[in-house]
């Protein structure tokens, strides 16, 4: 057929319109550059009893910063995967049988247990008849007595204070003392937040002026996307600081003092943003790294945010965590008691993965008293972070001591999430490096690999020619050939003329297996379709030999 029936059910009156369109025409206009599905369905005019009326809200009116925004984590490779993994539960054949997800840090999602601990404390919280009983260990009904104590009506459905609930804030300012040795913290500075993902907000507040007096934020690339979204929605202005990747994704002091003055030409730097351990690119940064990016705060007078969600996620025995504030402190009272620092922390990393529940929190040092109470307004218009996420991220910062009933089989559960992540970064990173053409730093910390990948110049000309980046097509083509769904380097940033790609290390060490050796094949094939590439045997060798000291 030539021609199609579009049959529109309008108004009470149950009248009905029918429209003849060229099939052609309706294809070449959905095709143009002015348009797409979504303003096709937006635009659509109604015409009853005369009268006239477009869609408030279309592509033409809605706010351009929300336009501006992009999430590559949960981006169109992620809707394709969707698409493919609906059609296989229908039936369509594809070469692979189930669609394995890499593409996002949701531990839960890929297998991983909850901690016993942190469900019954939260159960309890939720269900206090369970105070009552024996299935559940006196440890957990403590604290479970303790923060339903701290809840209106002694219930987990009531709102708490903005800022959260006060036995947790103080539970969190213990922990964090604890965690830094002896270094003070003070309950009054936490906020207790929806994922670290809300703190993030904090920027509202640091966005302001116009023209070369606009606000800019320092962000590392690689980035996690949330902040280039974030900026794009505060119509911030993005200050690219890059990482280097020749010195496993290292912070270099010199790239901040060109990133900064370059900056200067057309904004008002005022923040910079760390993320340690790395997302997307899993490194850790040394102590003598911070301490010149605090220095370099002190001196040019920004504003420290500090994305500290991994700091459980430590694998290599060559590095360590070290928050920001502990070596602010370390520095002297000069920096300790001016440089104005945020730190964020979650339920849903480290060994927890408790995504779902969305609890984390914020502590902030040195705020200005007056900016502090416009901080307390901004979260009350929110009313408050859910309240089962604020009991899941006191679980965190107050787990099982040595003394108590819970510890062993806590402390069992702990090791092992942490322990089976190591053996799977060591994993990643050795069988990526046999593949020819792919490069992994070692994965210090964190839950990512970001390797890079070579494409042939022909492979980028049909990416071109497609309209889409080159790793976006390659990675679009590994869904469609192996069933697996990774997050191309574009999403997060990367050096010009590199293309990369991230992928999680979550899957269990089996599922990863399979998971390495396809895209292994899959890479090989994709050089030897767009280059000539030798000896392709030798990598599979070398993968087998890998995957020798994991089995």
């Amino acid at each position: 057929m030539t021609q199609t029936q579009v049959w529109y059910h309008i108004g009470r009156q149950s009248s009905l319109l029918i429209i003849t369109i060229h099939l052609k025409s309706v294809l070449q206009w959905l095709s143009s550059s002015s348009c797409c599905v979504g303003i096709a369905e937006a635009t659509v005019v109604l015409r009853e009893n005369g009268k006239t009326r477009e869609k408030t809200l279309t592509m033409g009116t809605l706010n351009p910063q929300v336009k501006a925004v992009e999430y590559a984590v949960r981006g169109p490779i992620v809707t394709k995967a969707g698409d493919i993994e609906r059609g296989l539960q229908q039936g369509q054949k594809h070469p692979f049988t189930e669609v394995i997800k890499a593409n996002i840090g949701d531990s839960h999602a890929m297998g991983q247990k909850p901690i016993t601990f942190l469900r019954q404390v939260v159960a309890l919280c939720s269900f206090p008849e369970l105070l009552d009983s024996s299935s559940f260990p006196e440890d957990a009904k403590q604290r479970a007595r303790r923060i339903l104590q701290g809840c209106g009506g002694q219930s987990l459905g009531s709102y708490s204070a903005s800022q959260g609930v006060d036995c947790i804030r103080q539970d969190v300012a213990v922990y964090i003392e604890q965690r830094d040795k002896g270094v003070p913290a003070d309950w009054d500075n936490i906020y207790l937040t929806t994922g670290a993902s809300d703190g993030i907000s904090i920027l509202k507040m640091l966005v302001s002026g116009q023209g070369r007096s606009r606000s800019g934020v320092m962000i590392p690339i690689p980035q996690y996307p949330l902040y280039s979204a974030a900026i794009s929605e505060m119509e911030a202005v993005q200050i690219n600081y890059y990482l280097d990747e020749d010195n496993c994704w290292a912070l270099d002091i010199n790239e901040l003092h060109r990133a900064y003055q370059a900056a200067k030409e057309h904004c008002h730097p005022r923040v910079i943003c760390i993320i340690n351990p790395g997302n997307p690119t899993g490194q850790v940064q040394s102590k003598k790294c911070i301490e010149e990016v605090l220095h370099f705060a002190y001196e040019e007078n920004l504003f420290v945010m500090s994305d500290e969600v991994y700091q459980d996620n430590v694998y290599s025995p060559d590095c360590q965590f070290h928050s920001f504030k502990k070596v602010l402190y370390e520095m002297g009272p000069e920096y300790f008691n001016t440089v104005e620092l945020a730190s964020f922390h979650s339920t849903s990393k480290g060994y927890s993965g408790e995504c779902g529940f969305r609890g984390g929190y914020m502590e902030v040092l040195n705020l200005d008293l007056e900016v502090k109470a416009q901080l307390v307004k901004l979260l009350s218009i929110r009313l408050c972070p859910p309240v089962s996420g604020q009991a899941a991220m006191d679980v965190i910062v107050n787990p099982p001591l040595p003394h108590e009933p819970s510890y062993l089989q806590f402390h069992k559960e702990k090791s092992a999430v942490l322990g089976a992540l190591a053996e799977k970064a060591q994993m990643t990173e050795q069988i990526l490096n046999t593949v020819p053409g792919i490069k992994c730093n070692p994965v210090q910390g964190a839950m990512y690999a970001f390797p890079r990948i070579f494409i042939p110049p022909r492979a980028v000309e049909a990416a071109m020619s497609l309209g889409m980046s080159p790793d976006m097509m390659y990675c679009l083509r590994l869904l469609e050939e192996t069933g697996i769904c990774l997050v191309p380097g574009s999403g997060f940033g990367q050096r010009e003329g590199t293309y990369h790609f991230r992928m999680t290390i979550l899957p269990t060490t089996e599922k990863l297996k399979v998971l390495l050796e396809k895209l292994r094949d899959f890479h090989i094939k994709f050089l030897k379709e767009y280059a000539p590439l030798e000896e392709p045997k030798r990598s599979e060798d070398d993968t087998q030999e890998a995957l020798k000291q994991f089995r």
